[in-house]
């Protein structure tokens, strides 16, 4: 145990948090590329449509391990 915690909810906590936060830090990642590279309007949708579409598998992730639990 550390800090009073198991090893699984010190995972849980940080496979759920710590990867939210990623996804923020990457969301300010692809948009520092889009305006370096000026990708223009449509260069910039497609760049955020790819990772919003891994940030929804994530969220789509949690929702069902969620709904499963009960």
């Amino acid at each position: 145990m550390i800090f009073g915690l198991t090893e699984e909810q010190i995972a849980e906590f940080f496979l759920t948090y710590g990867v939210g936060a990623f996804i923020v830090l990457m969301l300010f990642i692809i948009g520092q590329l889009a305006w370096e590279s000026k990708a223009g309007k449509f260069g910039t949708m497609i760049m955020f449509i790819g990772l919003g579409l891994g940030i929804l598998g994530f969220v789509a992730k949690m929702v069902l391990q969620s709904v499963l639990k009960l």
